[in-house]
């Protein structure tokens, strides 16, 4: 069994201000998306300039932290936050949802694709591979918050979180981010580098994701308010997964298939 490092949750403070690990993990988040997205910007055939990755980064901003808000809200703990609206502001403990996140991020470039523009799906495609780095920060910080543990687990690198009990659990946030970050990106990175058909590498990304996410739902512990949605073994991370799959599949299919047509 491995020790888990309990960390103090605020990063520095100065005065009444505090920098909080879960808000600089977002930071690094949105800097990681910046420096990739001014990367891809100097490739041949980009559709942006490098100096448009600045707007970009704050349209996808405000898509994340609003969309994630309102999809936890909505999606996990609804009743909660309508006793109780003053919570919905405390984003330093934790309560985002990725899916939420991800539509989020969807009307946001649905409004920035008008201002380069290009197409939709010429747009997420150059996206999707500036996500993955994000996503694998900001599972660092749910790691750090203690939070979202896994299921428990009688392997050697088990961690006994705190406000989990005593036995010992799957540290499911660093799975996540080694999946939904690490090697996603490195599979979305290398496949985007060749010239693709449109909406390839955004379909790529929602089964990528999807499928991940699917596959560590097993080790992490259900919402306890939630628990499983269906069948005994579903849960909502799931249950959200299977429409980014489904639409995955059929976004890859369309692409390739204009370019048999072509």
């Amino acid at each position: 069994m491995l020790t888990y490092p309990e960390i103090d949750p605020i990063l520095f403070q100065l005065g009444p201000l505090k920098m909080h690990w879960y808000g600089a993990m977002y930071l690094i988040a949105f800097m990681s998306g910046w420096w990739l997205g001014r990367l891809r910007a100097n490739t041949p055939n980009a559709i942006m300039k490098p100096d448009d990755i600045d707007d970009m980064i704050f349209y996808g901003a405000l898509g994340v932290i609003l969309g994630g808000r309102l999809g936890y809200i909505v999606f996990y703990n609804l009743p909660t936050y309508l006793d109780n609206p003053l919570l919905m502001l405390q984003v330093w403990k934790g309560g985002m949802s990725f899916h939420g996140g991800f539509l989020g991020v969807l009307v946001a470039a649905a409004l920035y694709m008008r201002k380069i523009k290009c197409s939709f799906f010429e747009l997420t495609d150059f996206v999707a591979p500036l996500i993955p780095l994000g996503l694998a920060a900001g599972r660092v910080g749910n790691f750090i918050n203690g939070e979202l543990w896994g299921r428990t687990t009688d392997q050697p690198w088990g961690m006994v979180f705190p406000y989990a009990g005593d036995l010992p659990r799957h540290p499911s946030q660093l799975y996540q981010a080694a999946l939904e970050g690490i090697a996603l990106f490195v599979i979305l990175w290398l496949f985007s580098k060749r010239p693709r058909p449109t909406m390839a590498v955004s379909g790529l990304f929602l089964i990528g994701y999807g499928v991940f996410r699917f596959i560590i739902e097993f080790f992490r512990t259900p919402d306890a308010h939630l628990g499983f949605i269906a069948f005994d073994w579903m849960t909502m991370g799931q249950l959200l997964s299977i429409p980014m799959i489904v639409a995955g599949v059929i976004l890859m299919g369309l692409a390739y298939r204009r370019v048999l047509k072509a």
